[in-house]
Formats: structure tokens, C-alpha cells, sequence
């Protein structure tokens, strides 16, 4: 048993009072027909499932920007950061990772620095997979600066089925990469805007590790780096 629990990653608190409902309920279902309860059960899992946070192993170089989300990477693109970020007015290259509701839901943050200003904004709630989500759906959006005085933007966005950010820092907050920034319920978006001139190295289509894959790296050069599936 022991050995079966080591492979069962840790359940954030914030997961726990849902769990507690989704037991509840499947008590309920069990008293009114048994085949239901069974299903009220694998909803709970499932919930648990959701909220697990399982340690990362992160790379500490300096010059690197790991993914703060596990997910998939479905956009890279140059575009205009959010305006409550103060990054100006130019485009700048930025990596979307989504989220679906099976993916590790903790946000990590991408670069050590200090978090000098935190915005959240009302929004919709339309498939954080759009391009559109970026500027209608509700956002919690970070500026981090590092050391070496380069400016990122971190924007958690829920989707059609997330209806919460959880942020678990705020502004004036100092920040190692791959600490946790916050949580998004139940399937959403990251986005992350490089500094000018900062390529990606990662490709979209790629699946993202939270704190651990790379995105980019101020000591290369590459340009965006193509991918093909295998």
C-alpha cells in the first residue's frame, strides 16, 4: 500500500472542500440507487484528481523561462500584451499553454524576479483555446521582473468551464521559477509574453510540464523553432 501511495501525488488545499461536496453527493446517490453512487464516487476522484500538485524538479540556470502550466502548446504568436501590464504598445512573442480539465491545474511561475504589478479583470468565459480569450475572458495578469531587469507577462485566463482564478501571490511578491502563482478551476489558459527579441523553444502542438519545460532561453539565439509529429 505504501508503495501504491507514493505514486499518488499530494491534493492542494484548495481542492479539499470540493472533494468533501462531491463525497457528500455520491453518499446522497448511494441511499437513492446504488449504480449512481458508484458514479458520485468517480466524480470524486476525479476532483481529487483535479487538485493534485505534484512536485516539479526545475531547471536553475540563469536565462531560462520554464512553462508555468502543464497543458499543451496551442499558440505562439506575436501580439499585444494586456494593457493593465504596462509593457507598451508594440507586439510582443507570445506562448499560450491550455489546459483541459485532466491536466495538473497549479500555475507556476515562469522566471525568478519580483512581481511588480497584479491586475485581475472581469471577462467572459468563452474556450480558452480561442485567440479572443486573451482579451474577453476574465484574466489574472502578472508582470514579473527579473534581476537582470527583463519585464514578463503571466496572464491566467479561465475558460468555458474554468469560472475561477485562485491567485496565490500578489504584487510586490518575490518570485523563484517554478513557484506557485495560482490555480484556474476547471480547464483554462497561460499566457506568457517574452521580452523583445526573446524567441520561443518550444513548438505549438508540444505538451508543456509545469515548471520544468523550457520555453526560451536568453543565452540562445535560435529562432521560433518549427515542430513536426511523430
Amino acid at each position: 500500500m505504501r508503495d501504491l501511495l507514493a505514486f499518488v501525488p499530494p491534493m492542494h488545499p484548495e481542492g479539499r472542500r470540493f472533494v468533501i461536496v462531491f463525497a457528500v453527493i455520491a453518499l446522497v446517490l448511494f441511499l437513492l440507487w446504488a449504480p449512481l453512487g458508484w458514479l458520485g464516487v468517480i466524480a470524486t476522484i476525479w476532483c481529487a484528481w483535479f487538485f493534485r500538485d505534484p512536485e516539479r524538479v526545475t531547471p536553475d540556470r540563469p536565462g531560462l523561462i520554464v512553462a508555468p502550466a502543464d497543458g499543451i502548446v496551442n499558440m505562439i504568436t506575436e501580439a499585444m500584451p494586456p494593457a493593465e501590464l504596462g509593457l507598451g504598445d508594440a507586439p510582443l512573442t507570445r506562448i499560450s499553454i491550455f489546459m483541459n480539465v485532466f491536466n495538473v491545474h497549479i500555475v507556476r511561475a515562469p522566471v525568478e524576479g519580483a512581481v511588480v504589478r497584479a491586475s485581475h479583470r472581469p471577462g467572459k468565459f468563452v474556450n480558452a483555446a480561442l485567440e479572443k480569450a486573451s482579451d474577453d475572458n476574465e484574466r489574472y495578469a502578472l508582470l514579473v521582473r527579473t534581476g537582470g531587469g527583463h519585464d514578463y507577462g503571466v496572464v491566467l485566463i479561465a475558460g468555458l468551464v474554468a469560472r475561477r482564478i485562485v491567485p496565490f501571490i500578489k504584487q510586490g511578491a518575490h518570485l523563484e521559477a517554478g513557484d506557485r502563482i495560482g490555480l484556474i478551476r476547471f480547464g483554462s489558459r497561460v499566457d506568457v509574453y517574452l521580452p523583445a527579441g526573446l524567441g520561443a523553444l518550444v513548438s505549438v502542438g508540444q505538451t508543456s510540464i509545469g515548471g520544468e519545460t523550457v520555453l526560451a532561453d536568453h543565452h540562445a539565439h535560435d529562432d521560433h523553432r518549427p515542430g513536426r509529429r511523430t
